[in-house]
């Protein structure tokens, strides 16, 4: 968890300019195939094939994919040799994606998730 002097409170008005720079950084969410290869680097770095293989498309759509993050500043990427080995840009973006699919997991079961109403059965009984 970053330290709170880190950044500016999340109640502090945005700039116009600052706002734009939001949008377009969330715009890393706007494609299924980006979601999932974002969700596959939470493991950790992985190479193209890797995480072609882990979002279930083909290299070619994972490597136009993480073109696009790396423009948006979401994945950073190390050469080595002919091999680009991708990974989060930072510990921000492992925090965003699990409060996107934790917000995702409550407007889908807003009685919470399904392995909540497991545990509250596993109680009862």
């Amino acid at each position: 968890m970053p330290h709170p002097s880190e950044h500016r409170p999340v109640s502090a008005p945005l700039e116009r300019e600052e706002s734009d720079r939001i949008a377009e950084a969330m715009s890393a969410f706007t494609a299924p195939s980006r979601v999932r290869l974002l969700y596959a680097l939470a493991e950790g770095e992985m190479t193209v094939e890797e995480l072609a293989t882990a979002a279930e498309v083909s290299s070619t759509v994972a490597s136009q994919q993480l073109r696009v993050l790396r423009q948006l500043g979401a994945v950073t990427v190390r050469r080595d040799g002919r091999h680009a080995h991708y990974r989060l840009r930072d510990h921000h973006m492992t925090d965003l994606l699990t409060a996107v699919r934790h917000h995702a997991e409550h407007d889908r079961y807003p009685q919470g998730t399904p392995a909540d109403a497991a545990a509250a059965n596993e109680a009862s009984a």
